[in-house]
């Protein structure tokens, strides 16, 4: 009998190399940038391939945790998810880049969906809340990734020899953590999409998840330009590396936030860092002063994916990992909408002002969450009467 503490790790652990696995990608964009010799526009239509490749993944993958236990999926998702980032590495043209961005995504998308789901089956056996934390995983793994992105950058590592080795990691890791994860966690209803009027319940928390989407998206994907070629920094991973060390410690205080403050004012606050954050860094252009807003960005951003995973998952209308499923398709249209405009805005204009974006979608935060909460009290009203 596997110990609730012990799944509670070895989730922790898939969540932290996930992190560790993303962070090395976006991370070496600037790279890749490089070697292809892509200006913003053509870079934004490259990284179109990934909220492609996501949303080829979501029925399949929502398909998958209905018709298997999650930790099937999640373990083949996750080791070919490895064998598609060392695929990356070794490209020459950009057709097999984008082939090989279009795998990772599609794979990734798998992996995220079944680790979630169970999650959100792991919480039900802890009175207290432990989402934000696994989250908190993944930036600490993002942080640990650009950190040896930026070791290995300083001495020249080539970028093959990089993402072999990670995937590499990420394959052992996933045959030896297999036995520990949760079993017999298929839910036997909910697991088919209702085709009817969207339910306002879900359809709220997919425009949050989708506006945060663009700006995580945008910021995974761009803060490594913004800082090479706005600030003219030497080493172009510092403003990754500023906005995930704030997002982890974010996510990991994320708990006890909610728990003092509630969703709704934690929602707000989540608005106020982003649109704050992000404000300065376009109207101040100086390093320190964009490490300070790119730090509020990845602090107001955190709690956004945790917060609305877990208010899916108690759908009175779809099962825990179909929920997600459905959120997840608002999270990968923002991946999908985000990097781009910001290459094709940045290429028209500047990247500073290109920026703004993020901005605007901090502020959309505020009323579309009220929204969201009038109408669960309602449900609730409803209830208590029946």
């Amino acid at each position: 009998m596997i110990s609730q503490n012990k799944h509670r790790f070895f989730l922790s652990l898939f969540f932290f190399i996930s992190g560790f696995s993303f962070a090395t990608w976006a991370s070496r964009i600037p790279t890749i940038k490089t070697a292809f010799g892509f200006n913003e526009a053509e870079l934004g239509t490259v990284l179109l391939a990934m909220p492609i490749g996501s949303l080829i993944g979501l029925p399949i993958s929502g398909w998958l945790v209905s018709r298997y236990n999650s930790r099937v999926p999640l373990a083949v998702g996750y080791g070919l998810n490895a064998f598609s980032l060392a695929l990356i590495g070794f490209t020459h043209t950009t057709f097999s880049l984008v082939v090989a961005v279009v795998l990772f995504a599609f794979t990734t998308r798998i992996f995220n969906i079944s680790v979630n789901t169970q999650t959100l089956t792991l919480q039900k056996q802890f009175e207290k809340k432990i989402i934000g934390s696994f989250h908190g995983y993944w930036s600490i793994g993002g942080i640990a990734g650009i950190l040896l992105s930026t070791l290995l950058l300083s001495q020249n590592v080539s970028i093959q020899h990089h993402f072999l080795a990670v995937g590499i990691i990420m394959v052992l890791i996933t045959i030896y953590s297999f036995q520990f994860l949760l079993r017999g966690d298929r839910s036997k209803t909910g697991n088919k999409i209702i085709l009817s009027k969207p339910d306002p319940y879900i359809f709220y928390l997919g425009v949050v998840v989708f506006l945060c989407a663009i700006c995580e998206g945008g910021m995974f994907d761009w803060s490594g330009i913004y800082f090479q070629e706005v600030l003219k920094a030497d080493i172009f991973t510092f403003g990754y590396l500023i906005f995930m060390t704030f997002m982890a410690a974010s996510r990991f205080l994320s708990d006890f936030i909610i728990a003092r403050f509630g969703m709704p004012k934690t929602y707000i606050m989540s608005a106020v860092c982003v649109t704050a954050g992000i404000s300065l860094a376009i109207i101040f252009p100086t390093f320190w002063i964009a490490m300070i807003g790119f730090s509020m960005v990845g602090f107001g951003t955190a709690s956004i994916i945790p917060m609305s995973y877990a208010l899916a998952g108690a759908s009175k209308k779809y099962s825990p990992g179909m929920a997600i499923s459905i959120i997840a398709t608002y999270s990968i249209t923002g991946m999908m909408l985000g990097p781009p405009l910001i290459g094709y805005l940045a290429h028209a204009f500047n990247l500073r002002f290109s920026f703004v974006i993020f901005a605007l979608c901090g502020l959309a935060f505020i009323p579309i969450t009220r929204m969201f909460f009038d109408h669960q009290r309602r449900i609730l009203a409803e209830d208590n009467k029946d």
